[in-house]
């Protein structure tokens, strides 16, 4: 094949989602109760890029990101669809690994940094004791040995190697925050999930702890997906971005794209209420509330909310198509423009 005929070969997914479903189930007294907290998302991560994941709280991103990392437990369980990750050129399906194949791939190749960070240090330990108990095992070298590349781990970030002597309580939030994201790259892990890695910070120590997540990830060149309501967050770090509503993927694309060119009424009410310098008109909030997961609306799921609804949208939920980037909304994306998968 010539040099001008020759393609660029597809990006490679590391993490592949297909029609995930994740429900809250209980049954109490004999009254069953379902909560469609994740309902059919779809979508893929490509190695060595960050995907963003917005929506305001109780969309479904927090559970969607612990079903993707099989870090769920009763009454959450996953009643349809698949998780696949392709580590080392090999494909493996999440659930279908046994706990003892699921424990290799925890931290040596899928890291998790959890949202709040003294959610992951002990607080009656120093903090050296959660570098051995996380990763030891994984790197596999002698103690000494061990603790001297997890100094020059902590020295590459810009962190003290005393702070290995602290109990986290003698940290401040942002240097915990910076902790965590040692702890979950010093296996130099192919994927990082990260769920609202700066909630509680200020706005100067947030700036350096996404400073440092992004160098992080371009020097192990890993995956990674973050998750934050914050707009401004993903038009800074993210390459890609999902926005979320009401347990449903409603909008996917280049994060440029979607932020300058929203297709979705939800988007550009989100895209809208970001503060721009010199813009003193007011800020419309947008009437009435997400809906009960328990009981969602039939069709659209925002259709309550939506400026532009239509009798479809009340009827059936709208698929996925594509218009410069995906978007599920039939007043942006009519029937006749077909759905994509």
């Amino acid at each position: 094949m010539s040099a001008l005929t020759q393609t660029n070969p597809a990006p490679e997914h590391v993490l592949s989602v297909s029609n995930l479903r994740a429900y809250y189930q209980t049954k109490y007294f004999g009254v069953s109760r379902e909560v469609r907290a994740v309902d059919g998302v779809s979508l893929h991560i490509d190695r060595n890029e960050i995907y963003g994941l917005a929506g305001e709280s109780s969309c479904g991103k927090t559970t969607l990101i612990k079903t993707i990392v099989r870090a769920i437990r009763a009454p959450l369980n996953v009643v349809d669809g698949s998780v696949r990750f392709n580590f080392a050129g090999r494909e493996r399906d999440m659930y279908a690994l046994n706990e003892t194949e699921l424990a290799a791939v925890r931290w040596r190749h899928l890291s998790y940094i959890l949202q709040g960070s003294m959610n992951v240090l002990n607080p009656v330990r120093r903090v050296r004791q959660s570098f051995v108990d996380f990763a030891w095992r994984h790197i596999g070298r002698p103690m000494p040995e061990f603790l001297r590349l997890v100094e020059g781990h902590l020295a590459r970030l810009r962190l003290e190697p005393a702070i290995l002597d602290s109990y986290p309580h003698e940290l401040s939030g942002g240097m915990r925050q910076r902790v965590t994201i040692a702890l979950a790259s010093v296996c130099r892990p192919d994927f990082i999930v990260a769920d609202e890695p700066t909630t509680a910070l200020d706005v100067v120590v947030q700036k350096d702890v996404l400073a440092l997540l992004r160098e992080v990830q371009r020097e192990i060149r890993s995956s990674m997906i973050l998750v934050t309501h914050d707009i401004g967050v993903h038009a800074n770090v993210t390459d890609r971005l999902g926005i979320m509503y009401a347990g449903r993927l409603v909008e996917e694309g280049r994060t440029v794209d979607v932020i300058r060119n929203p297709r979705h009424p939800y988007t550009a009410h989100l895209v809208s209420s970001l503060p721009r310098i010199g813009d003193t008109t007011p800020k419309k909030g947008l009437e009435g509330s997400p809906p009960n997961l328990a009981a969602p609306p039939p069709g659209c799921r925002f259709h309550p909310r939506c400026p532009l609804a239509m009798d479809i949208c009340r009827k059936e939920h709208p698929p996925m198509v594509e218009m410069g980037h995906r978007v599920a909304c039939w007043a942006t994306a009519p029937p006749a423009q077909g759905a994509i998968s």
